[in-house]
């Protein structure tokens, strides 16, 4: 795991300078401890800095940025090819390719050199971005893996085309164009994330994964063609086209081997290795199968917290003792729990209010005293269908659907009359303020008319506020995939759902929380139901393999059984959060009420005050649980404070 960051400027005046590569390479040093390197081009038009985590060849034959043995092509890389020896044995035998080490770094490198760009990626199975400098056609090439697992940002700014692995290193740059995307913000406090390409700086964006980017250094003002070369949607087609047709039992072998072989190449490593261990489904399997594919018992790490309704330690405790894992356990407090809140702003780079950030963070950071990389269970709630909300989207559309459409056209007219601020006042009339009872009722009646399809009703559960128009002041939301009608209308449920969050709570959420907490320990963090030739499996199986007895993931669960009893694992789902709730009234007040002050939000005039204070008065009141909405809005806060 590594980052890092460049330059490209077409005029002479902006010329790449070796101390802004520097300085660019200062604010990610957390990506890579271990060496740096920087290369620019003969005429100083680009440049690149490279942050390393040493993982696979520790020598200095796996040094960064790169060149190829012909000198033509340059790389800077950050990621793991899981199967890069592999690759290596089809170039010697097709090309006599020579090694100068054995880093995937190497053979991505010699890859594109003898089959080019996109055959060599569709290739590579692993997590990776990279930035690719071609001496001979003048071209800088921005990659990313397929599902996003490694960060990459992009934008010109100022004339100056900017690019790295965090927000922080290109805004090391003077170039740097600061301008808040409001737009990003509405996005952000619906999602609690900023879906891609969208950043929250009007001039940067995130490279969608799967897919290249590719620049003309003579000709910036044209612009960069982006051309996807891998996506959840074609692959959930061509599986649709071509599905699983064995037996069940054949279904249930197939995904272990494959889940089995792709744990077996990321436990490829020439430093330490461990895994997350929550006691759920996920994490239990992938730490069942490192466990049996290893000679001595693996490291496993999980996170406890004295609050029962969050601990999941005791349960992770059971599965390491039954598989003879060597187990840590780290119990935190509330102080240290709060203590790392402060540092989110500056570890993510943008507005983030994935509140289970803080013990992804505490548990990376304990990893890390022991080893190097770790693999986790993230994706099989996506992949498999393990989110309770589904279930729940799913029986309240049936519900709706039960009404009859004159229901929704008499809603649809009242809706005036159901938004007006007469139900406030009758609240306060009636003492039913910190409840919000009539406002409240009326609103959900308000929304209820506007959920006249599936997607809409699902973007309405999953949305923070559901209407951040009534807090942000001005902004045109954009249209993103879970706006999208046509594909909820024309394909089942259950699929379009875990489809939808593959493509983008997974990838902004899940995967930026992982990354982001994990590299700020210095930790690489590995994904195995991430291998795409996994997630293409798992697309291809009947829903009735993923969804069965109203719960989801009935084929992990049944390879899981396979090394760890039932009685271990069948327990209500707990998450892996925080009590946000509780010390947004108790030890967090003080700091919240900093950063919702009425003058300073009055100043900065991109929130509604008053509907902020309501919000406020009423969680802290006990009579509404705001802690999703006001956590979104203080994470924001917080970021725009440590501008």
């Amino acid at each position: 795991m590594c980052g890092f960051a460049g330059i490209l400027a077409e005029q002479q005046a902006l010329a790449v300078n070796t101390a802004l590569l520097q300085k660019m390479g200062d604010s990610i040093v957390h990506r890579g401890p271990d060496d740096q390197g920087i290369y620019t081009s003969a005429d100083n038009s680009l440049g690149f800095i490279h942050r390393r985590l040493a993982i696979l060849d520790l020598s200095e034959a796996g040094h960064q940025p790169m060149a190829s043995n012909d000198m033509r092509y340059v790389i800077a890389y950050n990621g793991e090819i899981y199967n890069h020896l592999e690759l290596r044995r089809e170039l010697e035998q097709q090309f006599d390719s020579q090694w100068r080490g054995h880093s995937d770094t190497e053979t991505l490198l010699e890859g594109i050199r003898c089959w080019g760009i996109e055959p060599t990626v569709s290739r590579c199975v692993g997590m990776f971005a990279f930035a690719l400098w071609d001496n001979t056609e003048r071209t800088l090439t921005l990659g990313r893996d397929r599902v996003g697992e490694k960060p990459l940002y992009y934008g010109f700014c100022n004339g100056v085309f900017l690019f790295g692995s965090e927000l922080k290193a290109l805004k090391a740059h003077p170039a740097f164009d600061s301008r808040i995307n409001i737009a990003a913000v509405a996005l952000m406090l619906r999602h609690k994330y900023i879906p891609a390409p969208h950043t929250i700086y009007q001039q940067l964006f995130k490279l969608l994964p799967g897919s290249l980017l590719t620049l003309q250094a003579d000709k910036l003002q044209q612009g960069a063609d982006i051309k996807p070369y891998w996506s959840f949607t074609t692959a959930a087609a061509k599986a649709r086209n071509n599905p699983f047709n064995g037996t069940e039992q054949e279904a249930l072998d197939a995904a272990e081997n494959q889940l089995k072989q792709a744990v077996s190449e990321q436990m490829l490593a020439d430093v330490p290795l461990g895994a997350f261990l929550s006691g759920g489904t996920d994490s239990s399997l992938i730490a069942a199968l490192m466990q049996a594919q290893s000679t001595k018992p693996i490291r496993t790490f999980t996170v406890g917290f004295n609050v029962p309704e969050y601990n999941e330690a005791e349960h992770a405790k059971a599965v390491a003792a039954h598989l003879g894992t060597d187990h840590t356990e780290i119990y935190v407090g509330e102080k240290d729990a709060l203590n790392v809140v402060p540092k989110l702003a500056t570890m993510y780079d943008e507005p983030f209010a994935d509140s289970s950030q803080i013990p992804t963070y505490l548990i990376a950071a304990e990893a890390r005293k022991h080893v190097t990389v770790a693999l986790s269970g993230d994706a099989g709630d996506e992949l498999f269908g393990g989110y309770s909300r589904y279930f729940d989207c799913v029986r309240k559309a049936d519900k709706l659907s039960a009404l009859p459409q004159a229901f929704f056209s008499l809603l649809g007219w009242c809706q005036p009359l159901l938004n007006a601020d007469v139900w406030q006042q009758l609240d306060r009339l009636t003492g039913q303020t910190h409840r919000g009872l009539f406002s409240n009722t009326c609103g959900r009646a308000a929304d209820l008319s506007q959920l006249n399809d599936f997607s809409a009703l699902y973007r309405y559960m999953v949305s923070d506020w559901k209407h951040p128009s009534d807090v942000l002041m001005s902004a045109a939301e954009p249209t993103t995939l879970l706006n999208c009608k046509v594909l909820a209308e024309s394909e089942e449920r259950f699929n379009w759902m875990m489809l939808a969050d593959s493509q983008t709570y997974l990838a902004d959420d899940v995967l930026v929380k992982v990354d982001r907490a994990a590299m700020a320990a210095s930790l690489e963090t590995r994904v195995p139901m991430l291998d795409h030739r996994f997630i293409e499996q798992a697309l291809a199986l009947p829903l009735n393999l993923k969804i069965r007895g109203g719960t989801g993931k009935w084929a992990l669960k049944q390879i899981l059984y396979k090394y760890v009893p039932k009685p271990l694992l069948d327990r209500p789902k707990t998450g892996f959060g925080v009590p946000v709730d509780h010390w947004l009234r108790g030890p967090l007040r003080d700091w919240a009420e900093a950063l919702l002050d009425e003058h300073k939000l009055s100043q900065q005039g991109l929130f509604n005050v008053a509907t902020v204070k309501k919000y406020w008065h009423e969680h802290l009141s006990g009579g509404r649980n705001w802690q999703y909405p006001l956590w979104n809005l203080l994470m924001f806060q917080s970021w725009l404070q440590e501008q």
